[in-house]
């Protein structure tokens, strides 16, 4: 599909660069299977889902995966979206031109790696030095990893490093957020369970692949980054028997969808999974392990903003858009949030 449909004007001002307070104060538009369009706030969500729903959430967590640097005199800025091993990690890195294989780059706090090789799409695998585990030396060196449109805006600082993680965060691994969840409160948990929806939990580690711009002209001709995620046996087993028993499997946010995706077999059954995704989904994917999502705003002509047009069709969400700006919800990662209801065939 040409890239073009997926795009849309948003004003500036309507990029939040802060979260409300408290969290499940944000607004939430419902979008339901026929375009009906409903303007509420996350903490109406108990009475927006049905007893015998379950939320599925994702409880990676983010690390301080931002790093500046030096090579020699020459300023390297460093973004790492992806494990590789216990001291490796592939990285997209600001001023790679002055870089070289070999190169050892001097971070923050003692912190230094070697550029041991550069792929094919640009970005680099870096090998850090020393025998501290990387998570302890990214604590040390390293800054929350905001998305661009926020930290082209402001700076990063201590605030972030609790309004940038989610309540359910615990694995650490991820390089950005699993937005959506950023929402939930302990005031919201509770009232949900006593609501009898259930709640789930997964793990994907986001990448920053996840900010990339699509510069190709048609979807079929780009290229997902992968990322790592796990649905143990027993989660997928308990999240299949809520859907044959009547219960709807709503993803809370693009993350927990994408991997459940990854997993579900032909039948719709979710399979435990361990391993990478990539999966891309656009208009004419048939989903088979999601019933409803629950998701931030997300960027024009973005493979995240077709995965919603995918599940409720292009012109119901570019309707959805247009009453989201024009009702001044705020966007992106820390903006508001929105409940995607399909029709259930």
């Amino acid at each position: 599909m040409n890239v073009d449909l997926f795009d849309f004007d948003l004003p500036p001002e309507r990029i939040a660069l802060r979260p409300v307070r408290p969290r499940d104060a944000a607004r939430l538009l419902v979008v339901e299977n026929g375009g009906a369009l409903s303007d509420r706030h996350v903490r109406d969500l108990p009475g927006l889902l049905r007893a015998g729903d379950v939320l599925v959430v994702n409880d990676t967590r983010v690390i301080p995966a931002q790093l500046e640097g030096r090579r020699g005199e020459a300023r390297i800025g460093a973004t790492l979206h992806k494990r590789v091993d216990l001291r490796s990690w592939d990285a997209f890195v600001r001023n790679a031109k002055r870089l070289k294989e070999g190169d050892r780059i001097e971070f923050a706090a003692g912190v230094s790696a070697i550029a041991e090789a550069r792929h094919a799409d640009g970005s680099w695998r870096l090998c850090f030095e020393g025998e501290e585990p990387v998570e302890l030396l990214l604590e040390r060196a390293g800054r929350m990893p905001l998305p661009p449109y926020i930290a082209g805006k402001r700076d990063t600082d201590e605030a972030d490093r609790t309004d940038y993680q989610t309540m359910f965060a615990e694995r650490e691994g991820a390089v950005a957020a699993p937005t959506a969840a950023l929402h939930f409160t302990p005031e919201l948990t509770a009232a949900l369970d006593a609501a009898g929806i259930g709640r789930e939990t997964l793990t994907l580690h986001v990448g920053a692949g996840t900010f990339l711009p699509v510069k190709a002209r048609d979807t079929a001709q780009h290229a997902m980054h992968s990322e790592w995620g796990r649905i143990d046996a027993a989660t997928a087993g308990r999240l299949n028997a809520a859907r044959a028993a009547g219960g709807r499997l709503i993803a809370v946010g693009t993350t927990s969808l994408r991997l459940l995706e990854s997993a579900a077999d032909e039948q719709g059954l979710i399979q435990p999974f361990e391993g990478d995704t990539a999966i891309f989904i656009t208009p004419g994917y048939r989903f088979r392990a999601v019933d409803g999502l629950m998701t931030n705003f997300h960027l024009p002509r973005s493979t995240l903003f077709m995965l919603v047009s995918a599940l409720m069709g292009l012109d119901t969400m570019q309707s959805a858009y247009a009453h989201a700006i024009a009702h001044e919800y705020r966007f992106y990662s820390y903006g508001d949030s929105s409940l995607l209801l399909p029709r259930q065939d």
